[in-house]
């Protein structure tokens, strides 16, 4: 991966060991694809999650976090948010979540596609 390291990849949880080997490759490949298309830092504040993790977080059931297949990225007012889902369509992503404070990416093949969703 060219904008990211392994060590953004990791549960937050700090104990049930899933990290960037547990993660989509397509999934990460596409992440990198729409950081270079934005042309801004991206800062993942959380990709995949254990089931406690997710529970913690407020996550569905069925969260694509807990598969591997989504990121959530950080953003700073509606410049950044612009840049980032422009991206993100471009690099393919078919599932987007927006928030006042981040940008839910997914490209979960066991979820409804083209479809995006406000927090």
């Amino acid at each position: 991966m060219k904008h990211f390291d392994e060590s953004e990849f990791y549960c937050q949880c700090g104990q049930c060991g899933l990290g960037y080997d547990d993660m989509q490759p397509d999934q990460l490949e596409m992440l990198d694809d729409a950081r270079e298309k934005a042309g801004i830092p991206f800062t993942v504040t959380s990709s995949i999650r254990c089931e406690e993790r997710n529970r913690n977080e407020g996550g569905a059931t069925d969260s694509a976090h807990l598969t591997g297949y989504a990121v959530d990225i950080r953003v700073h007012g509606s410049r950044e948010r612009f840049l980032i889902i422009k991206a993100a369509l471009e690099a393919g992503f078919t599932r987007i979540g927006v928030a006042n404070t981040f940008i839910h990416l997914d490209s979960s093949p066991e979820h409804d596609q083209r479809v995006t969703w406000t927090y």
